[in-house]
């Protein structure tokens, strides 16, 4: 299995294959979210002081604050998905 790792921002890295979603912080339940894995120690806060753009949910519960647009980590998903598909080829 090959790891993939994304730049989640300010050098902060993550790594692709253990991501279950990439949200916008904007809504409620979402807020919620946050709360509680604060309260649980599971909430990564990768945005050095800046404003929180986007939550990525990790498969081992971990929550990531992002200070990176969704659709930018996204597209960086996309990339290097592109790129290891050219690899093999």
């Amino acid at each position: 299995m090959d790891t993939k790792l994304i730049n989640v921002g300010f050098g902060n890295i993550i790594s692709a294959n253990r991501v279950i979603s990439i949200v916008s912080p904007e809504s409620a339940p979402i807020k919620r979210l946050i709360q509680e894995a604060k309260g649980k120690g599971t909430l990564i806060a990768s945005t050095c002081g800046r404003r929180t753009r986007a939550i990525i949910v990790m498969d081992s519960g971990h929550i990531v604050l992002s200070a990176l647009q969704p659709e930018t980590i996204a597209n960086r998903f996309m990339d290097k998905e592109s790129s290891a598909g050219e690899a093999k080829s």
